[in-house]
């Protein structure tokens, strides 16, 4: 399976998921018009990964802003993934937030809740 590279723009996230690691990353911010659209090649990836996934999955949210649409997309990665628990296979949320940014760690707890599946939350200094 190929790995999956998206640079980042003003309006989108840098993506980096990482097959042979079994580590998905989502950077940055993300705000494009069209946020279904962007977001379907990602999609499109994890519905293959989770057929042939390795024994342990890791994502990393490192976002310092994204809107609403682009929550929607977020929280679906996540419930994505989160099947992989359902055959016995070990999944890791990290979710970085910025130590003020109180909205950010809100929005990873609330996904949380909405998943029901824990997470780990860091908080640091500087996102970016």
């Amino acid at each position: 399976m190929e790995n999956l590279y998206i640079a980042p723009t003003i309006r989108t996230p840098e993506i980096i998921f990482d097959y042979a690691k079994g580590e998905l990353e989502l950077i940055g911010r993300s705000i494009p018009e069209h946020a279904m659209q962007y977001y379907t090649p990602l999609f499109n990836w994890i519905d293959e990964y989770v057929t042939k996934p390795k024994s342990c999955t890791t994502l990393n949210v490192k976002m310092e802003y994204f809107n609403t649409s682009s929550s929607k997309c977020v929280l679906e990665i996540i419930k994505k993934l989160k099947k992989l628990t359902e055959n016995n296979l070990q999944l890791i949320v990290n979710w970085y937030y910025e130590e003020d940014d109180i909205d950010i760690k809100r929005t990873g707890e609330d996904f949380q809740v909405l998943t029901d599946f824990s997470f780990q939350f860091h908080g640091i200094d500087d996102l970016f």
